[in-house]
């Protein structure tokens, strides 16, 4: 805040590297277990610093972790639109998000709390490593009613080159109960975290992400191109 002009300066950090799910599913990116390992620590580690603070994100999502640069690996979460304070032990209540990485508890429209944000790290981990959605409904009502039941399985095929590990990571961030999830701290001890830990550097089959990503840039188009309509809508003059 500049005191003698009465402005407010925001100084921001010029972020190259772009999405890491259109990074990962570049022809040249040779995606492994390792690699996903190595992004979600990352996340864990920005989203425990976030709740050290008592902020909740709320809008975890592929497309708010981004690359620093073309070619490192290291990643910023992004977009705090819709993040709140959290007092813990008061009652915080949220209905936005985006269907497919949002929680039960905010389509429920229940109390939120630091787990909220976990839920949405194990779904981007589910789909960083087979491609597939795990709630993913054919409507956003059907969406929504699938995270509610916190349905879902390790059964395609794309699981099958993935450690129980990783799949243990998974199934103890996507719990009905919030308070059963782990924390970011926890998860960061996890063993499929752990630093030290030897991990198969096997590539990964790319297809299913790539299609993911495919349909993700058409949703997002949509959704830009109908908020022009609403907004030109609103602003057109009436006719007679």
């Amino acid at each position: 805040f500049d005191d003698s002009k009465k402005q407010m300066i925001l100084i921001l950090e010029l972020i190259e590297g772009g999405e890491l799910f259109e990074r990962v599913i570049d022809d040249d990116f040779v995606l492994t277990e390792k690699a996903c390992a190595i992004f979600v620590r990352q996340i864990c580690e920005g989203v425990d610093y976030m709740h050290s603070k008592n902020i909740l994100h709320l809008d975890m999502k592929p497309e708010n972790v981004l690359c620093t640069t073309r070619t490192g690996n290291r990643i910023k979460l992004i977009d705090f639109g819709l993040a709140r304070f959290y007092e813990p032990g008061k009652k915080l209540q949220v209905l936005f998000g985006t269907p497919e990485f949002v929680a039960p508890e905010v389509v429920n429209f229940d109390k939120v709390g630091f787990q909220t944000d976990m839920w949405s790290v194990g779904v981007i981990c589910y789909v960083l490593l087979s491609g597939l959605s795990p709630f993913m409904g054919n409507s956003e009502l059907e969406t929504m009613a699938n995270v509610t039941r916190a349905e879902y399985d390790f059964d395609d095929e794309s699981f099958d080159q993935i450690s129980e590990e990783a799949k243990d990571f998974i199934a103890k961030l996507l719990l009905k109960d919030k308070d059963d999830r782990m924390t970011a701290a926890q998860g960061l001890n996890h063993p499929w975290l752990r630093k030290d830990k030897k991990r198969d550097d096997t590539q990964l089959d790319k297809k299913k992400l790539k299609r993911f990503v495919i349909r993700r840039r058409w949703q997002k188009m949509v959704n830009a191109f109908l908020a022009l309509r609403r907004m030109g809508a609103t602003i057109s003059p009436s006719t007679p």
